[in-house]
């Protein structure tokens, strides 16, 4: 996972340890030696994620990370603060502030590059919906993108821990501003969990009956719960469990005994975060239901993904990643028509659309391009891995009859893929698409039913 990290230190022999450490794990590095100027850099975008050294002159890192904080254009950017201090009153401080972590050192390696790229993988879910919202603002929809979550709020925590004393801990200290339910069943939990509105899963690593570790991973992989945030309670000696379980997707950790103003800091950090992407996420999910779906399949239309794919390539290019386009038409769809009626198209379509969203991930871009044929936009994505993806949708599609006239009868239907990879710094919009659409012709006139790759 490549991202841009920002690393601020007056002092000139920390900035190259961290960036150092960090290049050998290929990140991109950005240094600052003062609080002015890690603003500037990151009101520009310029990065992914901030490492902030505290102790600076003139603005010190708690007055950096409270800016950041305040600053609609800078607040979704993830800060971890690298200090000498290590109480659990400097910890508050900084998590009050707005920080996500408070790491001491000398910093261990292993923590600090999981930790990065922990917030990373979470900040990639907020940027595609940031993308999205202002997509939709450029092309004249109203959608907020700045938007920010004010004052301190109360939200709905589920505690997964077999201890108790421990759960019982918990609830005094978050109960007068949270709603705490308590579950020391970890599979009860998870359905718990599906069914309820909640805004954090706290969850103890030191479960007797059940792996705390599988349960994090059966969260993520959950629709309901995907996006749910995960912090976890740990003991000192388990490091290990810890790293993994931040590998794993939780978002958070509290360590044993557990300072009450710390855990207060980290929920309410955890909940605010919560709130900002949920409203993210319902801005950019109202405003796109509005004018750039199609309403038979629920996909994106063509008037926003041609908008939304060049933004994605000039990322893609300035990033020097990768992207791939996938235009896929269905096989003779109008004798579907002509033979079953117009509404048996229309259920085709629907199902298409339906089958193809089970075989793409969330940050993808899946759009009805007109009548049978759809393109899917894939951010940092070779050809060789979206070719495996294309296959895959090939083989759904083909694989099983489709419903029609409600189910009364079914046929059969394939689809013809072209891809296309953006191949030089250079290549726009305009191009990548025509090179697919080259892709997709050739596949229909080499018999139909199949995937080709451009060449170029």
């Amino acid at each position: 996972m490549s991202a841009r990290v920002l690393v601020v230190d007056d002092v000139p022999a920390n900035l190259k340890l961290l960036e150092a450490r960090l290049n050998a794990e290929y990140f991109e590095v950005l240094t600052a030696q003062s609080g002015r100027e890690a603003l500037e850099i990151c009101e520009r975008s310029a990065c992914d994620i901030v490492l902030l050294d505290v102790m600076m002159p003139q603005m010190d890192g708690f007055e950096v990370a409270r800016r950041l904080k305040k600053n609609p254009a800078t607040l979704h950017i993830p800060i971890i603060m690298v200090t000498a201090l290590d109480q659990p009153s400097d910890r508050v401080r900084g998590l009050e502030a707005g920080a996500d972590d408070f790491l001491t050192k000398p910093v261990n390696d292993l923590a600090l590059i999981t930790r990065v790229r922990s917030l990373v993988r979470l900040k990639m879910v907020t940027d595609e919906l940031r993308m999205r919202a202002a997509t939709s603002r450029d092309i004249g929809i109203a959608a907020l993108v700045e938007t920010s979550i004010e004052g301190r709020i109360s939200g709905k925590v589920m505690v997964v821990d077999d201890r108790g004393a421990s759960r019982e801990r918990i609830v005094g200290a978050l109960g007068a501003e949270h709603k705490v339910e308590l579950e020391s069943d970890a599979q009860q939990a998870l359905f718990r969990l599906a069914e309820g509105d909640f805004d954090l899963l706290m969850l103890s690593l030191e479960l007797e009956r059940f792996d705390a570790l599988r349960l994090v991973g059966q969260v993520r992989t959950v629709e309901r719960t995907r996006h749910l945030p995960i912090l976890l309670i740990t003991e000192p000696e388990q490091s290990a469990r810890l790293l993994r379980g931040l590998d794993l997707g939780a978002n958070d950790y509290i360590v044993r005994p557990i300072d009450k103003n710390e855990l207060l800091a980290r929920v309410r950090t955890q909940v605010r975060r919560r709130r900002y992407t949920e409203q993210l996420r319902d801005n950019v999910q109202q405003s796109m239901e509005l004018a750039v779906t199609d309403p038979l399949t629920g996909l994106f239309n063509r008037r926003y993904m041609e908008r939304h794919l060049g933004t994605l390539v000039e990322k893609s290019a300035g990033r020097g990643k990768s992207l791939s386009v996938l235009i896929l038409d269905i096989d003779f769809f109008k004798s579907i028509n002509d033979r079953f009626g117009h509404d048996a198209g229309d259920d085709v379509l629907r199902e298409f659309a339906d089958r193809m969203r089970t075989c793409v991930r969330g940050i993808d871009l899946a759009c009805r391009y007109g009548g049978e044929e759809f393109v899917v936009v894939m951010p940092d994505t070779d050809l060789s891995v979206a070719t495996m993806v294309a296959e895959r949708i090939r083989r759904r599609i083909a694989g099983e009859p489709f419903p029609i006239h409600r189910g009364e009868r079914a046929i059969e239907v394939t689809i013809s893929i072209g891809i296309a990879a953006r191949a030089s710094p250079y290549d726009d919009a305009t191009a990548i698409l025509k090179r697919a659409d080259e892709a997709l012709y050739r596949a229909k006139r080499d018999g139909r039913n199949r995937v080709v790759a451009d060449a170029a």
